[in-house]
């Protein structure tokens, strides 16, 4: 949770989607939007991605870089490996809602708080000044997670402004109670995501199959965060 010379230490103006923006850029027409794969072909003489549209690319080699859980939706032919499959269908994504309150200014650093809190009483119970360099407008950043992130979400957007709302007041005072604008995203309820921040190893996942997490199946190769060394 440390911001100085923690985890949480760095930010990227403009959010983390420009390292992406940029990468796209580079590599300009190359990128296609809006392919959504679903079939992976693999054998001795290449790789052909066939998408819902009906297209069909052809490689020498392919990176499957999506989260393990997502990388196991996909059809395969010949299908994976029993030990990859095995692999997938333990690393599950965390129960996360991610949302803001904007106001003004941030009104918190004026009381001396930093606007980071860290509770045993939710349904936010981690938050984050992310107000942008600038300082206006003030962002109080909270997550719902967990039991409480798979409760919150078959709850209406309405009941879980007021719950957060409530939290923040709770942590940085009243003037937490009148946000000018609040915003969230689901991560569970989004298709290409269903969840985060990561996958989750549950008890004994590691050490019965983390030593083919890595390891490519022919042609085909696994990237990712969750790939990381």
């Amino acid at each position: 949770l440390s911001v100085d010379r923690g985890a949480q230490q760095h930010r990227i103006v403009g959010g983390s989607i420009r390292i992406v923006e940029e990468m796209a850029a580079s590599l300009g027409d190359r990128v296609r939007c809006g392919q959504v794969v679903r079939r992976l072909e693999h054998d001795g003489a290449g790789v052909r991605v066939s998408t819902r549209a009906g297209d069909v690319f052809s490689a020498d080699q392919v990176i499957v870089a999506v989260p393990p859980t997502l990388a196991g939706r996909f059809e395969y032919a010949p299908p994976m490996p029993s030990w990859r499959d095995q692999l997938t269908q333990k690393l599950p994504a965390g129960s996360v809602i991610k949302l803001y309150a904007v106001y003004p200014e941030p009104f918190w650093r004026s009381d001396g708080l930093n606007g980071q809190a860290a509770s045993d009483t939710g349904p936010v119970k981690v938050t984050f000044d992310n107000s942008p360099p600038s300082g206006t407008p003030g962002i109080l950043m909270g997550f719902m997670e967990a039991a409480d992130g798979r409760r919150w979400t078959r709850r209406s957007q309405e009941q879980r402004r007021a719950a957060a709302i409530e939290c923040f007041v709770r942590y940085f005072g009243p003037r937490a109670a009148d946000p000018i604008e609040y915003i969230e995203r689901d991560w569970t309820a989004e298709e290409f995501s269903r969840g985060c921040y990561g996958a989750h190893f549950a008890p004994g996942v590691w050490t019965s199959f983390g030593e083919v997490l890595r390891e490519p199946v022919g042609r085909i190769h696994w990237a990712g965060a969750e790939y990381s060394s």
